[in-house]
């Protein structure tokens, strides 16, 4: 699967500004060489629609989806050199010191599947949600984990796993980019890596937009002193002008694109101030949400914002919550980044579900990695570590109640149904109708995949 190749070159520089305009053109180029078009799925699709809520910084899987009562028994100890034999080398120095979670682990829901104290509004939702914990690959550093997490590889020089679902799938709607990211709570040293909204070596309009839940789309509003009436005529006017330039140059897909980008530009102005607007949003919906609390504000907007995308036709949203790092105190860090997260994403699942768009979207959530089972240094946190960690879907066909795959018994590796960022990433294309080996785009010669290392969807999570 291919779209015939575009130029690189950078047109938004030369009059379109980095606002309304650039969005709009970076859509035209893509509806230009027709990649944008929706129903390019290889097979039926589950989900027409992904949300993936990014938990950057490493949140803690033997404190919020995978029990260890074993670390209460070997609380203060060594890794039993049974279970250190297999442990990468990178982490071999960190093998001292078993610490306990803090929180209980009750079984929760019809499922009986086991959630911490931590996250008692996620818990109520466990009968939607699919657990992996067998999620590992092999980089302890924040940077290149997140780009692995994003775009399978360490050099984040790849397209993101966004990109490769918009290029498959097109789009929905004409009037917003498909593919729109917002970045939250960038405290700590975990600053968006830009990889994770990349295209890489896909045409750059397949990247993803980054948009401000507090200030929506930059430069998207009508300049004052025009309404809708004046500024078609004055695209009109442009249009007129652009058009006697053609008659000059002859075939021209880069002119006739950017031509097309201002009727796109227009629409972008219509749409994205009331995507935006939360005023409509009913007091229930605010308080579902947590807009009326401060921990929960933040990322309550960016989740009902990513209903609303949703629900006006946008194909992929990434929502990326920072500040999970947690080398000190742990108690401390992870009560804090469940305070601001566990009542919006359990309100997103039932927003969702109430308007009829649960079945229909995907939604996944996931960090870099996890961390380590042992404390770190005598601070009472937890180290990376990739070699075994948890992350879970909810909708879009997948089903819920259920866990897959199984780390050691201290949560230190996975061993039992491992599955790698690579695999990750199938399983959300396959629920796009999109085959990841079929997938494929022409870069320097070579069919390049999305799972460029192997990698195929965890179809267990489908039923």
């Amino acid at each position: 699967m291919n779209s015939p190749r575009l130029s690189r070159r950078n047109f938004l520089g030369e009059g379109l500004g980095l606002g309304a305009g650039a969005l709009a053109f970076r859509s035209l180029l893509a509806e230009e060489s027709g990649s944008l078009r929706p129903g390019g799925s290889h097979f039926a699709p589950t989900a027409k629609s992904v949300i993936f809520l990014f938990m950057s910084g490493g949140p803690s899987q033997v404190d919020t989806f995978d029990p260890k009562p074993e670390l209460a028994k070997l609380s203060g100890g060594d890794v039993p050199e049974s279970l250190a034999k297999n442990v990468p080398k990178i982490k071999r120095a960190g093998l001292k010191n078993l610490m306990p979670s803090p929180w209980a682990f009750r079984p929760r829901g019809e499922s009986g599947v086991p959630v911490s104290d931590l996250l008692p509004e996620t818990a109520k939702m466990i009968d939607d949600i699919c657990v992996i914990r067998s999620m590992r690959h092999r980089n302890p550093v924040h940077g290149p984990g997140e780009c692995v997490a994003f775009t399978g590889t360490g050099a984040g020089d790849r397209p993101s796993i966004g990109a490769w679902s918009i290029y498959g799938m097109g789009s929905e709607t004409e009037n917003l980019p498909a593919f729109l990211t917002m970045n939250l709570h960038s405290d700590g040293m975990q600053y968006p890596q830009a990889a994770g909204w990349g295209a890489g070596f896909l045409p750059p309009q397949f990247q993803g937009t980054v948009v401000d839940p507090a200030g929506g789309i930059r430069d998207a509003e009508m300049p004052a002193g025009f309404d809708d009436a004046r500024r078609l005529r004055q695209l009109d006017a442009i249009d007129s002008f652009n058009r006697r330039h053609l008659d000059k140059l002859g075939v021209h897909p880069e002119l006739e694109a950017r031509m097309r980008s201002y009727r796109m530009a227009f629409r972008l102005q219509t749409a994205a101030p009331e995507l935006f607007d939360l005023a409509g949003e009913s007091a229930a919906t605010r308080k579902l949400y947590g807009l009326d609390k401060m921990p929960t504000e933040q990322t309550g907007r960016g989740c009902l914002l990513a209903r609303r995308m949703v629900e006006r036709g946008v194909r992929f949203v990434q929502v990326r919550i920072g500040g999970w790092d947690a080398h000190g105190n742990i108690k401390a860090n992870h009560e804090k980044m469940c305070g601001r997260t566990d009542l919006p994403i359990a309100a997103l699942l039932r927003d969702l579900k109430q308007r009829g768009l649960f079945e229909t979207t995907l939604v996944a959530w996931a960090g870099e990695f996890g961390r380590t089972p042992t404390m770190e240094g005598r601070a009472n946190g937890r180290d990376h570590s990739p070699s075994g960690y948890s992350v879970w879907f909810a909708g879009g066909g997948t089903r819920g109640g259920q866990v897959i795959g199984q780390t050691d018994p201290i949560g230190y590796v996975a061993v039992e149904r491992p599955v790698t960022p690579h695999d990750f990433h199938a399983t959300i294309l396959h629920a796009l109708g999109l085959d990841a080996s079929r997938l494929t785009w022409m870069h320097h010669g070579r069919e390049e995949l999305p799972t460029v290392f192997g990698g195929d969807p965890v179809m267990e999570v489908f039923g």
